[in-house]
């Protein structure tokens, strides 16, 4: 693999994982109520 690859490689590895790992920090944190009216009609 050429190093251009594996910086592509660990860029994208950095950003999925990092946007996974933000996106369970935010759940866990949220301390408020939902909304009564959030359209979660399922």
């Amino acid at each position: 693999m050429t190093a251009g690859a594996i910086v592509m490689m660990v860029a994208a590895m950095v950003v999925l994982w990092g946007g996974l790992a933000a996106a369970i920090v935010n759940i866990v944190r949220f301390q408020g109520e939902e909304p009564a009216d959030s359209g979660r009609d399922l």
